[in-house]
Formats: structure tokens, C-alpha cells, sequence
């Protein structure tokens, strides 16, 4: 005798359609943090088309940072981007490897590395700027100049509630 196992048949479920006010078949589909989870990727998305595969957004954040703030450490760094103490290291490493970041000892702290921007850092940094700005430019043109205004409004008032 012999046993046929039916397999599940395999559905494909369509993207919600965002255009349409009431889209989403799951609750799930009309939650702010999806939202700005499905904003994050097309974000993240938006980036990689316009900078390339050579650096990540996380990537740009600490180029920016550490131009603005040389001799910051690795703490300040991720509390500067919003970025995870735990993998800020792994962040600095690749962008040591690449020749972007130098770190070097403080002189008060043995504990603690100073981070700074190398040649190739601020060439790679000033070289991916304009794209990040129009990557930035791409994600709000829906948007007239009071969404854009409102948006940031809203959004810096749920990080200033959130995070302090």
C-alpha cells in the first residue's frame, strides 16, 4: 500500500497595493512600524541604486560622522548614527579594510580607539554624497514641500518621544 503525502500548494500573495486607502489584507498591512519598515527598504533600496554596492547606508552614516567629528570613538560613533554598540565594531572593521578609517589609541584612555577619515575615506564619502542626496530626492518626490516639512516634523517628534 502506498502513502501519496499531498504537498501544501504554494500561493502567491500580491504586495499590497499602497495606493489604494484601505490595502492589505492583513491588520498588519495598516501599522505604522510596517510602514516605516516597507519606507526603510525602499530607503535602503533607493541608496544601493544610486550609490552602488561599494557602501551601505550605515557605511555613509559613519563616513559622515567621523568627518564631521574626527578622533570620535567607536561609543560616540554609534550613538552619533543610532547604531548598535555591539556591531558598530564589525561596521569600523570593513571600513578599515577598505582603507576609508584609521583608528588609533587615545592617549588618555588605552581602552578607547579614535576613529578618523583617511584620504580615501573623504574622497569615498564627498564621491557618494551627491547620489545619497538624490536617492534622498527620489524617495520624497512624492511629496510637495508641506509633506516634506510635515514629515519630518512628525517623525522627529516620535524619535525625540521614543528615544529622548
Amino acid at each position: 500500500m502506498s502513502r501519496v503525502s499531498a504537498r501544501p500548494q504554494r500561493v502567491a500573495y500580491p504586495t499590497p497595493d499602497y495606493a489604494d486607502p484601505v490595502a492589505g489584507e492583513l491588520p498588519v498591512h495598516r501599522m505604522p512600524g510596517h510602514f516605516i519598515r516597507r519606507l526603510q527598504q525602499v530607503a535602503v533600496r533607493l541608496f544601493g541604486e544610486a550609490v552602488g554596492a561599494q557602501m551601505t547606508p550605515v557605511q555613509y552614516a559613519a563616513l559622515s560622522a567621523v568627518d564631521q567629528r574626527p578622533g570620535a570613538g567607536q561609543a560616540a560613533l554609534a550613538a552619533l548614527i543610532g547604531y548598535d554598540r555591539a556591531t558598530i565594531g564589525g561596521v569600523i572593521d570593513r571600513l578599515e579594510q577598505k582603507g576609508w578609517v584609521a583608528r588609533s589609541g587615545s592617549p588618555d584612555d588605552r581602552r578607547l580607539n579614535l576613529l578618523a577619515l583617511t584620504e580615501e575615506g573623504r574622497a569615498a564619502l564627498h564621491a557618494a554624497t551627491p547620489a545619497v542626496a538624490a536617492a534622498q530626492e527620489k524617495l520624497f518626490e512624492p511629496l510637495d514641500d508641506q509633506e516634506r516639512a510635515a514629515f519630518e516634523r512628525i517623525c522627529l517628534k516620535l524619535l525625540r518621544r521614543h528615544l529622548g
